[in-house]
């Protein structure tokens, strides 16, 4: 699998078992998973299924997470994927050197412009830990709006206060499907 998309700066790549270390190197660098620990990797393994996970979603929607490429440069990962069967989930990480750029937005309007071609039906979402305020922002960008605050379902800190934003409101099903797993 190959380029599959590309915006001004970037190349848009289906994520591969070759990306193993560039991508285990991402999701273990705790300067970026620190408003996220529980996503952060400890085990290549771990990101070895990610990648599979990843791989899987493109096979079954047509859409899912890209590597994001400047030349020959790994910039970090972004996209959307389906959640639940209930919408679309827009992510990204880039590495530390990439911030600050303006490339966390090109990847996620590529992203989000790509899932509403897919299946508009579906609304747009994304995750966010309370006190990430540099993704709240990108997403804010994209005209995405809190839909709502909450206790992060699952994680281990009982403080942890999890935000969902979304392009348009929420059916309550939608939301309690999104925020009660």
């Amino acid at each position: 699998m190959g380029v599959v998309d590309s915006t001004e700066r970037l190349v848009l790549r289906l994520p591969a078992p070759a990306d193993l270390d560039r991508l285990f190197d991402l999701y273990s660098d705790e300067r970026v998973w620190g408003p996220d620990p529980l996503s952060r990797h400890e085990d290549p393994a771990r990101t070895a299924e990610m990648i599979e996970s990843w791989r899987a979603a493109w096979d079954r929607d047509g859409l899912g997470i890209w590597t994001a490429w400047s030349g020959d440069e790994f910039v970090g990962i972004g996209g959307c994927f389906v959640r639940y069967e209930v919408a679309w989930n827009l992510g990204f990480r880039l590495r530390p050197a990439w911030w600050g750029r303006g490339y966390a937005q090109e990847i996620s309007a590529a992203g989000l412009a790509a899932a509403r071609r897919r299946r508009a039906e579906l609304p747009v979402t994304a995750y966010l830990l309370e006190g990430n305020d540099r993704s709240a922002r990108s997403v804010e960008r994209l005209g995405l709006t809190r839909v709502w605050r909450g206790p992060d379902a699952g994680n281990p800190d009982p403080a942890a206060i999890r935000l969902l934003y979304s392009d348009r409101p929420l059916p309550p099903d939608v939301r309690i499907a999104l925020t009660e797993q």
